[in-house]
């Protein structure tokens, strides 16, 4: 689908692989931070800029992203062009990346968008997803803040190494995913919970379909209207689910066998349900536990459904909640 307007090209610092739209004349590695001026466009001469560079504009360079104590990472997909294609995955990433900024003091610097509207150097190919995965954690310590945000489709494969006790990995499909594969949780896992470090924390949102244990996490909250809730062991004897002594907790849109939906219900503007109840619920509410930001977002959601009147496959929407140790929820507050 949307790799035909793209052509493959070589990172000349660390030599990852990318795909860039066909009129770039640079790229912007998303792992070294490393800039290639191509050569297609510069008369066969090959340039290279700093890897503390990255490009603004047409003709300009400034400081690469910054690589502090709060940094994260934001994917949001439309898939254009594609039938199935996305509304509001686009605003769903702009409206987290202002609560991020602006409410939850995250550098602008630390905050890396892969989308396929707003920066062309960083498109969201399964390429760039991973790599941008590997600079969220690279060097992380205690005391770091992470941020995984991901909207976009999302899908169930069959387990092929037994460590679902449901049978079925769960998936994020990059935008190039019809010719390069989906990025299973067990890879997600690997890459960015199992390195955190002890008196880390990673907090990952997760708005897509079938995304219950998106981060493979042992750990699995059920909860009812009423607040009660339970613990459900995700752990298999063969297979480490865990952190590396980091605290990494998953809300995500639905459990893994439910759909979610992508609604202009709420504000009138395509977004995320999660993502949008998730954004407003810290914004009108303060010193949240994580219980109660789990029952405002089911709330919330619950509501619009009703008055919007969305289909079946929808009205069953529940975010989740999982994470890498137990906790009570009604008492550990909430904090990125």
């Amino acid at each position: 689908m949307a790799t035909r307007n793209f052509r493959k090209e070589i990172c000349r610092h660390c030599g990852l692989k990318l795909l860039v739209p066909f009129e770039e004349r640079t790229i912007h590695c998303p792992s070294c931070g490393g800039i290639t001026i191509l050569q297609s466009r510069f008369n066969g001469n090959v340039h290279y800029l700093p890897i503390n560079t990255q490009v603004t504009g047409s003709n300009q360079v400034s400081p690469s992203l910054a690589h502090g104590k709060k940094r994260a990472v934001l994917c949001g997909i439309t898939y254009k062009g594609h039938q199935k294609s996305l509304k509001g995955s686009v605003n769903d990433v702009l409206i987290m990346r202002e609560l991020l900024i602006k409410r939850l003091g995250f550098p602008s610097s630390s905050v890396l968008l892969l989308t396929e509207e707003r920066d062309p150097y960083r498109i969201p190919t399964k390429h760039n997803i991973r790599a941008s995965l590997r600079w969220l954690i690279k060097g992380c310590r205690s005391g770091d803040s992470l941020v995984f945000y991901y909207s976009g489709h999302g899908s169930r494969v069959r387990d092929r190494d037994g460590d679902e006790i449901d049978g079925y990995d769960e998936s994020l499909l990059p935008v190039d995913y019809e010719t390069e594969g989906r990025i299973l949780d067990d890879e997600i896992n690997a890459t960015i919970v199992r390195p955190l470090p002890h008196g880390a924390t990673l907090h990952a949102i997760i708005d897509t379909c079938f995304s219950g244990t998106f981060l493979d996490l042992p750990h699995v909250c059920s909860i009812n209207r009423e607040g009660y809730y339970k613990w459900d062991d995700h752990r298999v004897s063969h297979a480490y689910k865990g952190s590396s002594g980091g605290f990494a907790i998953c809300i995500s849109a639905c459990k893994d066998h439910q759909n979610s939906a992508d609604t202009t219900a709420f504000s009138g503007t395509a977004t995320g349900a999660l993502t949008y109840s998730f954004v407003k619920t810290l914004e009108q509410e303060t010193e949240l536990t994580y219980g109660r930001l789990l029952i405002a977002m089911i709330e919330r959601i619950r509501k619009a459904q009703e008055q919007v009147g969305l289909k079946e496959s929808h009205e069953s929407q529940e975010p989740q909640l999982s994470t890498t140790q137990m906790f009570d929820i009604h008492s550990k507050l909430f904090t990125i």
